[in-house]
């Protein structure tokens, strides 16, 4: 990577608050060591909290360990927590596009999580198929309920207005009620 795009991906950086946007991407066209490995580095768990109205990024639920979901044990039936607080934890992926840092690829998942109990409900194999598909620049919001969209969109607008003016078309005819 050349002086001039690691000049640029700093300026983004600083530019990104809380969202990960690309870092030197050691996968940059050498073909050698790292090609082929996921890069996680573009990539920002947002959660949506349903009942408290608000959106907030935790980083830890790159590897489950978010504050939602410490100390729960998830089980694969949502019937089983029939009293839980209702969660989406949203794949935000941030990419360089049309000039500047853009929303390319948002995925939810539906989590609900019953502190009391400490037991939630998460399907993990729709977690990791919609990080997958986040990261292939894809949007899938459309099962989400209208609050959450709602809270999803003021947050990404108040987040970054310019981001989410480049953002697709797409997203943001999904995210609209």
């Amino acid at each position: 990577m050349n002086e001039s795009d690691k000049a640029k991906n700093e300026k983004i950086k600083k530019m990104s608050k809380s969202f990960n946007i690309l870092s030197g991407d050691s996968t940059d066209g050498h073909g050698g060591f790292g090609v082929g490995t996921l890069n996680l580095n573009n990539i920002t768990p947002v959660f949506v909290d349903v009942e408290g109205g608000e959106a907030f990024v935790d980083m830890g639920a790159l590897h489950a360990r978010s504050a939602v979901e410490k100390g729960i044990k998830f089980l694969k039936e949502k019937e089983a927590v029939p009293n839980g607080k209702p969660y989406w934890l949203v794949w935000v992926t941030v990419e360089p596009l049309n000039g500047g840092p853009t929303y390319v690829g948002v995925t939810a998942c539906e989590m609900t999580v019953d502190r009391e109990i400490r037991r939630g409900y998460k399907s993990l194999p729709e977690h990791v198929n919609n990080m997958d598909k986040s990261l292939k620049r894809r949007i899938v919001v459309s099962q989400m309920d209208d609050r959450s969209k709602t809270i999803l969109k003021e947050f990404l607008f108040d987040f970054d207005e310019g981001m989410w003016e480049r953002a697709d078309d797409q997203l943001k005819e999904d995210l609209t009620v």
